[in-house]
């Protein structure tokens, strides 16, 4: 690699952290605006980012699952299955083993939902959405199975679930974890609020969490930073160009889903040992096609694949506390929207920019004349999320070219 050309992707990489701190300083200023205003100090609250990182880490796991087998041309619906099969790996090697043993027993029981999505996928040219609800059914049949089969003779145990699961080791910061409690419990503009976040860090964080971010940067430098990566993505560009090069496509595509089920498998163990203490049928609640969502929304890239699920995982842990902080994300809505018609206006996007303009004069319609929103709503709201940002994000995303289509070796010819 020329100096040149190491200089200007140096030069890349910088500008992009510059921007996403600028996005995240401006989004922490907007939503501390908004705490203020409503007098919601649950919006920001050290709880409720602890509770948004747990909520987050899931959801991200399997996000960069999905971006994996996507960028190789292989469309992983079966995230979901995968998850839940790490739910039940993760369950039992930790009881047998230890929690570090559950999560990679959490891996292997995801890599082998991916494995199964490869072979229909790549070997035989199976319908990649079909053979993801296929493993979807498969994953919940078998966990169900195996918990029915095996969980029953453990003590605290039941036919659908295992409880008590040791947990990975937590991590707090001395001397950091208690300035920045004394500084967000002053409720200052802003400053607080980062002292929040700083203090969710810092206090109690489990390790597997800083694992599953570490997992980001590790995934962004190996796809967009080695050779390795390059001829994975050209894979999922234009695969029968990739075979002229001499790259073998099918090994490319199932080493990248097999990592991506792995992934999803630890997000499923993330489900089982930190987010709660325990397997359950269940548990995973949708969030393989969140993750998916999420992935998505982030245009297919580790950084925005990152701000998807810290998006959802935030408006998750807000239906876990009381309504009023759920009423106040209106306003934080309505500010977005009409920010996001401004930017289109901008653009000369007149026709969107109006349509948006209206959306979020609904919004804070609702949020001024009401002075709560029903419990049943706050259920919905990681969900109602989904849909919204990625309706609002549709005509900005570019996915792989070869995303999903059939590849036989030796059409390249």
């Amino acid at each position: 690699m020329s100096t040149a050309t190491a200089s200007r992707r140096s030069a890349i990489v910088e500008r992009l952290t510059k921007s996403w701190l600028y996005i995240g300083l401006i989004g922490i200023g907007v939503v501390s605006f908004v705490r203020i205003i409503t007098d919601t100090n649950d919006l920001t609250g050290a709880g409720t980012i602890r509770a948004a990182i747990i909520a987050t880490c899931p959801i991200l796991a399997a996000a960069l699952g999905g971006l994996w087998a996507e960028r190789a041309g292989v469309v992983n619906i079966g995230l979901e299955g995968q998850m839940i099969l790490g739910t039940w790996g993760a369950a039992f090697f930790t009881y047998h083993y230890g929690p570090w043993v559950g999560i990679l027993g959490a891996a292997l029981l995801g890599l082998i939902g991916g494995l199964l999505h490869a072979i229909a996928t790549v070997t035989f040219g199976v319908d990649h959405i079909v053979s993801g609800v296929a493993i979807n059914l498969i994953g919940a049949g078998a966990a169900t199975y195996l918990a029915e089969a095996i969980f029953p003779e453990y003590e605290g145990g039941g036919p659908r679930q295992l409880n008590g699961l040791e947990a990975p080791a937590q991590v707090t910061i001395p001397g950091v974890s208690d300035l920045a409690n004394t500084i967000a419990d002053t409720h200052w503009f802003f400053v607080s609020d980062v002292a929040s976040v700083v203090q969710a860090l810092t206090t109690n964080i489990s390790t597997l969490s800083l694992l599953i971010f570490a997992l980001v940067i590790v995934s962004a430098l190996v796809l967009w930073r080695t050779s390795f990566g390059l001829r994975l993505r050209s894979c999922g560009e234009n695969p029968q160009a990739a075979e002229t090069l001499g790259i073998n496509v099918y090994l490319y595509k199932y080493v990248a889903v097999l990592i991506s089920g792995a992934l999803a498998g630890i997000g499923g163990g993330f489900l089982a040992l930190v987010a709660s203490s325990g397997f359950s049928n269940g548990q995973t609640g949708g969030r393989g096609y969140i993750g998916l969502a999420a992935m998505i929304f982030g245009n297919w890239r580790p950084g925005g694949l990152l701000a998807g699920a810290l998006t959802f995982g935030y408006t998750d842990s807000l239906r876990l506390r009381d309504t009023q902080s759920v009423h106040s994300l209106l306003l934080l809505v309505a500010i977005g929207l009409l920010a996001f018609a401004a930017w289109r206006a901008y653009r000369r996007q007149v026709k969107g920019a109006l349509v948006v303009a209206a959306a979020g004069a609904v919004v804070l319609a609702w949020f001024l004349l009401t002075d709560s929103v029903p419990r049943e709503f706050t259920v919905m709201t990681p969900y109602v999320t989904t849909m919204f940002v990625l309706a609002l994000g549709s005509q900005r995303l570019r996915m792989p070219a070869a995303d999903g289509k059939p590849y036989r070796r030796g059409s390249a010819g």
